[in-house]
């Protein structure tokens, strides 16, 4: 193996790292050819990268073979309390041109962020097997998927099963099902402790947005009676796929779910095939959609229904 030397990231390193970005991008470009292609401009990659640098309380670790920056490494935290006493590595905060120097560089880069107290690590990591494997050996477990595919599909005829647009005349059964997804993410397997509203809050933010034409609302009727609902809107609005997990002109899976006493008869598939024909039908090229890999419902229905995993978040908390 080649020497190398590992130092802390300095501002003088971005252009050399946007370019070792650009180049993985590219790669995962050849497996995921709806992702933006822009990246692939060393330019464009070099904004991604040094806005991640800018970020409150940034920090990170180059690895060099004689002059060249071969590897790179750079995190930040977010304020949210859901995180924990965190740190981020998002999608342009990591790229080496051989996956094993990934864990030299988080030994060198952790050191600062457990002193720091933040002892809960989370990483975007492209679906590249080295180097998701070097990032399991580091202790790493896969915590949620981002996927893609084509907006067109063919949907399967929902037997038994009516999907329409959601009505005003729904809310009260739509906001019901606002509280179906958190009270299931926080069951087993998946013990989320995310923030749960309200049926009073869900109630009122319904009663607002019921007719926001940004947002496609659908329901499924079993027996005449609403079972579940999705919600399809531009990928824009979501702050969680951006940069590099952001493609051009997408579609976005933003909500999907059934109650559970009716779960089986293949609502949850109907809804999401109704999302994806309604990107369609409004010009979008591709659909994206995320899911927690402990979920068992979510992450066997949406990959059945043709989502191709792109990102692997990735999560490690320290000394438990």
């Amino acid at each position: 193996m080649s020497r190398h030397v590992i130092r802390p990231f300095e501002e003088a390193d971005l252009r050399a790292a946007a370019g070792l970005l650009a180049q993985r991008h590219k790669d995962h470009r050849k497996r995921h050819p709806l992702l933006p292609a822009e990246y692939e401009d060393e330019q464009l990659a070099l904004v991604e990268v040094t806005a991640v640098w800018e970020s409150e309380s940034a920090s990170g670790a180059v690895l060099t073979e004689g002059d060249e920056v071969t590897g790179y490494l750079l995190a930040a935290p977010k304020t949210s309390p859901v995180w924990g006493p965190n740190i981020w590595v998002e999608s342009a905060g990591h790229a080496v041109r051989e996956p094993e120097h990934i864990r030299d560089l988080y030994a060198a880069a952790a050191t600062k962020w457990v002193d720091d107290g933040r002892i809960a690590h989370y990483v975007l990591v492209p679906d590249d097997a080295e180097l998701i494997d070097a990032w399991f050996r580091l202790g790493f477990g896969s915590q949620h998927a981002h996927a893609i595919q084509p907006a067109l599909t063919t949907p399967l005829p929902p037997r038994d099963l009516v999907v329409r647009r959601a009505a005003r005349e729904d809310i009260a059964v739509l906001a019901e099902l606002d509280l179906v997804l958190p009270q299931h993410q926080g069951l087993s397997p998946v013990f989320s402790a995310g923030d749960m509203p309200t049926l009073e809050e869900a109630l009122a933010d319904w009663e607002e947005s019921i007719d926001d034409q940004d947002y496609a609302t659908f329901v499924a009727e079993y027996n005449g009676q609403v079972i579940g609902s999705s919600i399809g809107c531009s990928l824009e609005k979501s702050s969680s796929h951006t940069g590099l997990a952001r493609p051009d002109n997408a579609g976005f899976l933003g909500f999907a779910a059934v109650l559970p006493d009716v779960r089986g008869l293949g609502a949850g598939r109907a809804l999401g095939e109704a999302v994806l024909q309604w990107s369609a039908d409004t010009g979008y090229t591709s659909v994206v959609t995320d899911w927690r890999v402990t979920n068992l419902l979510s992450s066997r229905t949406w990959p059945r229904l043709g989502f191709r995993q792109t990102f692997h978040r990735l999560h490690r908390l320290i000394g438990y």
